[in-house]
């Protein structure tokens, strides 16, 4: 049961990070196979860094369904692209729900591989942010990760409250949809209301003869 929501989990998120990847190949107005490209590579590629950082056989070699699904969302979203009022928007609201997913699917993934607390957090994180980070490069668009509302923080809280929960004995169930959820409102809020995180600010350094 605990695998069968794990990959439900892995199919949502995935499916929605492939649209982003998609909708910014479409402000790119990149052609199908770039597409396609971006897509997949927006799709899988968290979850590929967190399979072989785990030292698990990548989830997509042993099951091309999820190649196949990629290419597939990638060519619906090519010729439906201009549906959206605004495609940057969409982005930013798919991706929310793609770090939210990922974030919980990552850390109960490393969880269930016996992975200690912290490295299933910290694999959480990874595989809810690195897909936006490789969409982002590969598309040309300033990384998300970079933006000034909250985002990596966000899946580093979703991801932490699964783990917590579940070593305290809360059903999985019920962590995974708590984790969710905090992940995701987070990340919503940030994007509504700008929140963000205190940020470094340069000041003058101390006198030579001090350091």
């Amino acid at each position: 049961m605990f695998e069968t929501v794990t990959t439900a989990l892995d199919w949502l998120g995935i499916v929605a990070f492939v649209i982003t990847g998609a909708l910014v190949a479409s402000r790119k107005e990149m052609d199908i196979v770039g597409f396609a490209l971006l897509g997949t590579a927006t799709g899988i590629g968290g979850g590929t860094i967190r399979d072989v950082l785990l030292g698990l056989p990548v989830f997509w070699v042993h099951q091309p369904a999820y190649l196949v699904t990629c290419v597939l969302v990638s060519a619906i979203v090519f010729f439906t692209a201009h549906v959206p009022q605004s495609r940057y928007r969409m982005v930013l609201w798919l991706d929310a729900i793609g770090l939210a997913l990922f974030a919980v699917s990552g850390a109960e993934k490393a969880s269930l591989a016996g992975a200690t607390g912290i490295v299933a957090v910290a694999m959480g994180v990874i595989t809810a942010t690195f897909g936006g980070i490789i969409r982002d490069l590969l598309g040309g668009e300033i990384p998300v990760i970079l933006s000034r509302e909250i985002y990596v923080s966000a899946a580093l809280a979703g991801a932490a409250a699964f783990v917590v929960l579940t070593m305290l004995g809360v059903p999985r169930d019920l962590g995974i949809g708590a984790g969710f959820a905090i992940a995701l409102v987070i990340r919503a809020a940030a994007l509504q209301r700008g929140w963000s995180l205190p940020r470094y600010r340069p000041r003058p350094g101390l006198p030579h003869d001090r350091r």
